[in-house]
């Protein structure tokens, strides 16, 4: 352990975890766009079966699939949503929050 100075974490995060991080947001991203093409694939499908075959047990297994795509994409995207991750794949750093100061006024 070094020695912590004044406003500083004593220890900081080592450099795998950060890689890891990052690991899994692009694996984030690149199962959200697998999960959007198995939703075209699957709405084309239901679609497809809709036409050709109203009501059939094909059809609805392709609803069900579509509707499984469908909450798996959004689960990813709230995932990477709450990581609070832009494009540029750091995480965002907020700025500590500041009180207004309050001061006297000076009466003329």
């Amino acid at each position: 352990m070094g020695v912590a100075h004044w406003g500083t974490r004593c220890r900081m995060a080592p450099k795998t975890e950060r890689i890891q991080f990052l690991r899994a947001v692009r694996q984030l991203r690149r199962i959200r766009a697998f999960y959007a093409a198995a939703i075209l694939l699957w709405t084309g499908s239901a679609a497809w079966t809709g036409w050709q075959a109203p009501g059939s047990a094909q059809m609805w297994v392709s609803v069900l699939l579509l509707a499984v795509f469908t909450a798996l994409l959004v689960t990813a995207s709230l995932a990477l949503r709450r990581l609070a991750v832009p494009a540029t794949g750091r995480p965002v750093h907020h700025a500590p929050h500041k009180l207004p100061s309050i001061r006297p006024h000076a009466h003329a």
